[in-house]
């Protein structure tokens, strides 16, 4: 670990911003990793509990479920289940929840994308500055004094893995996000519509009334 940290203080200046992006991405990849990995859970068992409860005319216990469950799936559904109790569009009223959960799921994966575009040019730029300090040995003691001149291809390098390896990183992190926020999106859609499904089912009455047949008298 040691041996690591001293190759890596050997690449520059630009190695401060370079630590700075890997931290950064670090940190957002944790803490979207705790957001995103359970968000669309208990879709399926909720959306049976919800239509059990409905059946038996309970409204209020369906929504009692949603609540109790800490996912965005459940969130979007007890939206929806709120309105129908207060007789307000239901569709209307889970799709604008949708948006604002979903506006929580992208959170801080701008900065992600910002790190995967940002490291590398950081790192191209230590290899510049890297070239630049060996050709200003070389301008001045010539070829006599190879140690600097390695030393400054050495932090070229050096910066450029650096930077190289933080894209990388982060762009794996970002697409996992992005991926995971679409499955979750997609779970969403779903049990969505499986509940305006199920309340239109609901409020159709049980029995359609009979059609009376007129006899007319000749």
């Amino acid at each position: 670990m040691l041996e690591v940290l001293n190759t890596l203080s050997k690449g520059g200046l630009v190695m401060i911003p370079l630590a700075v992006c890997s931290l950064l991405a670090l940190a957002v990849i944790i803490e979207r990793y705790l957001v995103l990995r359970r968000a669309d859970e208990g879709g399926e068992e909720l959306i049976g509990q919800i239509r059990r409860a409905l059946r038996e005319g309970d409204g209020l216990e369906a929504l009692g479920r949603c609540e109790q469950t800490k996912s965005v799936v459940a969130s979007v559904l007890a939206a929806g289940l709120r309105a129908h109790l207060r007789g307000m569009p239901v569709s209307e009223t889970m799709e604008e929840q949708t948006l604002a959960d979903q506006r929580i799921l992208n959170r801080r994966l701008t900065v992600l994308d910002t790190i995967v575009t940002l490291a590398p040019l950081l790192g191209l730029l230590g290899t510049v500055l890297g070239m630049i300090s060996s050709f200003n040995i070389i301008s001045v003691s010539g070829t006599s004094h190879p140690a600097g001149i390695t030393g400054g291809v050495a932090e070229a390098l050096i910066a450029t893995a650096t930077g190289l390896t933080i894209a990388i990183f982060s762009l794996v992190g970002y697409n996992w996000c992005r991926d995971r926020v679409r499955q979750i999106m997609d779970e969403v859609e779903l049990r969505a519509t499986q509940l305006e499904n199920l309340l239109a089912e609901i409020s159709q009455p049980q029995h359609a009334p009979a059609r009376e047949e007129v006899t007319v008298a000749h």
